[in-house]
């Protein structure tokens, strides 16, 4: 039995975000997985990583508790929106306050990489935007995607990392919508 972990990054539970996280877990759920369920705005932390690196913040609760999620995790689902070409500020705060060394990485002797602590893990992201696809890829350079993918999980050992991009949001139709859960619905049925 596949664990799967769905995290959503958007901050109100009324967002097409949670629709799309609970369509991954539907279509998971036909597939006999194990599913547990981050929904970073409704944890009680905070978000900045005040000292920095240089002085441990003791972990709240509820972010202990996603760590340990996080560990038992084979599969890793990130449901966010993009804003400013970013991830909403709650969502950067959780990944300062958990992804931390000696959790998600370790730090090697001068001038080699980082040791990578959460290998033998995937994930998928699923992220939805105002801006086209064409934009964000030629323009932009992906500047959200390629800081979770590349800039956190692939850091930490977390490979492969799949995107799906779900664009535009703003002023989409009902049918539009209904078939992007049902594209999401078909990912969680594939465990993918």
């Amino acid at each position: 039995m596949k664990k799967i972990l769905i995290i959503t990054g958007h901050p109100s539970k009324d967002s097409f975000n949670y629709a799309l996280a609970a369509s991954y877990k539907s279509g998971a759920n036909s597939s006999n997985a194990s599913i547990s369920e981050i929904n970073i705005g409704e944890l009680d932390f905070n978000p900045n990583l005040q000292h920095g690196y240089t002085e441990r913040t003791t972990l709240e609760p509820d972010l202990l508790e996603a760590s340990e999620k996080i560990k038992e995790a084979e599969h890793i689902v990130w449901v966010y929106p993009m804003w400013w070409y970013g991830h909403p500020a709650i969502m950067k705060g959780f990944i300062d306050r958990v992804f931390l060394p000696d959790f998600a990485f370790r730090s090697s002797k001068k001038g080699k990489l980082p040791e990578k602590l959460l290998k033998g893990r995937s994930a998928r992201i699923i992220v939805t935007s105002d801006t086209p696809r064409w934009y964000d890829y030629w323009f932009m350079k992906s500047p959200s995607i390629n800081q979770l993918k590349k800039g956190t999980l692939e850091f930490c050992g977390i490979k492969p990392v799949k995107v799906t991009y779900i664009s535009p949001i703003k002023h989409s139709t009902d049918e539009f919508r209904k078939q992007q859960l049902e594209k999401v619905t078909l990912l969680g049925q594939q465990l993918k």
